[in-house]
């Protein structure tokens, strides 16, 4: 097997392995499901690098419980956004660029799930009034997710970058002696 099929391979166990996170007890919105999308965005160019978080994603809300298929859909889209700024951010490799990628997509995920919240249901006015109570609610769950993406997003590429490196660090020793 080469070197590129394992760190695929690597990145897909990664993956299915964050999407089970989901399973245990764990704050509202605090999940790694955020950072494993843009991880994977970087690391798995091809079109099912999108495919592989978003079934993971699928597989766990199977066993969490399907929910509103409006709010459903604005949540897959959201993940898919983070993807594609993963995917963005592989030409651009500076450790930055993946916390303002984290951020980004922590934001666009609140906008985009909150609309819908707002939108489709009849929990809150459809008034002005109404888009912003529903906003202002949500703010301690931006914040549980904007904490865990920043921290998840970090641990994933600082130990799957670290783990590289000792890699290639012993291949190196082993060829020199």
């Amino acid at each position: 097997m080469n070197k590129n099929k394992i760190l695929i391979l690597a990145v897909i166990v990664v993956i299915v392995l964050l999407a089970a996170s989901r399973l245990v007890k764990h704050p509202f919105n605090f999940t790694p499901i955020t950072a494993m999308a843009i991880f994977a965005g970087f690391y798995l160019k091809k079109y099912w690098g999108l495919v592989i978080p978003l079934a993971a994603t699928a597989v766990s809300d199977y066993f969490l419980g399907f929910y509103d298929w409006q709010v459903m859909i604005s949540v897959y889209v959201g993940f898919a956004i983070a993807y594609f700024l993963g995917w963005l951010l592989s030409r651009h490799k500076k450790w930055y660029n993946i916390f303002i990628a984290s951020a980004a997509s922590s934001l666009i995920f609140f906008i985009i799930t909150n609309f819908s919240v707002w939108a489709f249901f009849n929990w809150y006015p459809h008034t002005w009034a109404g888009f912003i109570s529903c906003f202002t609610l949500a703010l301690p769950f931006f914040r549980n997710g904007f904490v865990g993406d920043f921290i998840y997003t970090g641990l994933l590429f600082g130990l799957f970058e670290a783990a590289i490196f000792l890699v290639e660090k012993r291949a190196t020793k082993f060829s020199e002696a």
